[in-house]
């Protein structure tokens, strides 16, 4: 039987759970605060794929949101501003004043969620974010669903319910690092997506698509990750369009360490992809197997709806209203050559 083991305890003095679940030659570590992706592993792969730390302190003090599940929305919201049904809403500025990103200071991946059921290969976890929180209307409960399954799947599902209209996006953020490496530059990489959302200097999105053909944007065909324009790296934390709405689950990412044969693929029902490469990252205590997470030391493909789609009507629907429910599924497909 599955048992959950005590991890940690929050600031509030919540209890924090950690399960361990295995199934298709993964196995995972998952924990109640922020719904987290602790640690996972591939059967003959000795090193984690994915950023964390062994012990939960750390999380409040110095993650960058690894293996958690941002939400009401992830991603940015200009001015954090919007207007739903006639009335105007105000959202708490979390990031640098200016903008709101991936839901606010105590948004969902930076709360303690609660375990509703439980199984060798999957965990199911359930939070319920307030009537403003952040400035949110309405009450609305998100259940996340990860499943071990097939031949190294990981399943990713998010669904979403509201007792009011509201703007909801839900993305799991885990950093992947397929071989263990000081940064993932030794990655290729490839996004089925012929667009881009370009992006002002706060990277909030200003309404306009740009054609990735031509520019260090084009992932199209399988190419290095480490890229250079006019001399000096590209620096990627971008939405890559992938549909204009909601579709049946499709493969849209492949990502491949040259170093170690592991190959992770992405499939998702997901109109959008933030694919960032880990820039910004200087982490001050050591990770998993005691290494520093430094610039690119790993990156992520979060699955969503575009960034700040509540703010433009050529992107995506990102409304959830009462007697709806928002179903986001992603599949990562991890092998090894």
């Amino acid at each position: 039987m599955v048992e959950r083991e005590v991890f940690g305890t929050t600031a509030k003095g919540e209890t924090v759970y950690r399960v361990r679940i295995s199934g298709g030659g993964l196995t995972a570590h998952v924990m109640t605060w922020g719904a987290v992706i602790q640690d996972l592993r591939l059967a003959g792969h000795q090193p984690p794929l994915v950023l964390g730390f062994d012990a939960f302190d750390d999380y409040p003090k110095y993650s960058s949101y690894f293996g958690a599940t941002p939400g009401r929305c992830a991603n940015r919201i200009t001015e954090g501003r919007f207007e739903l049904d006639g009335k105007a809403y105000q959202l708490e500025l979390n990031e640098k004043g200016v903008t709101h990103l991936h839901g606010g200071s105590d948004g969902m991946a930076k709360r303690n969620w609660e375990i509703v059921d439980l199984a060798d290969d999957r965990v199911v976890l359930q939070i319920v974010d307030p009537d403003g929180r952040a400035g949110y209307p309405g009450n609305c409960t998100v259940t996340a669903t990860y499943h071990l399954h097939g031949e190294g799947v990981l399943t990713v599902l998010y669904e979403s319910s509201t007792d009011q209209p509201t703007p909801c996006n839900i993305c799991q953020h885990t950093y992947f690092n397929l071989d263990g490496r000081e940064t993932a530059l030794g990655h290729d990489i490839m996004i089925a997506a012929d667009e881009i959302t370009a992006v002002d200097d706060r990277q909030c999105p200003t309404g306009t698509l740009l054609p990735v053909a031509s520019t260090a944007f084009d992932l199209r065909e399988m190419g290095p990750m480490d890229r250079e324009e006019n001399g000096a790296r590209v620096l990627l934390d971008h939405n890559f369009c992938l549909s204009t709405e909601r579709v049946e689950k499709r493969s849209v990412a492949l990502a491949r360490s040259t170093y170690s044969g592991v190959s992770l693929e992405v499939r998702t029902t997901e109109p959008g992809v933030q694919f960032y490469s880990g820039y910004k990252l200087d982490v001050k205590v050591p990770g998993h197997d005691g290494r520093h997470y430094g610039a690119f030391a790993g990156f992520c493909l979060e699955t969503q709806i575009w960034p700040d789609a509540i703010n433009h009507a050529n992107f995506p629907e990102a409304v959830l209203r009462p007697g709806d429910v928002l179903r986001q599924e992603t599949d990562y497909c991890f092998s090894k050559s």
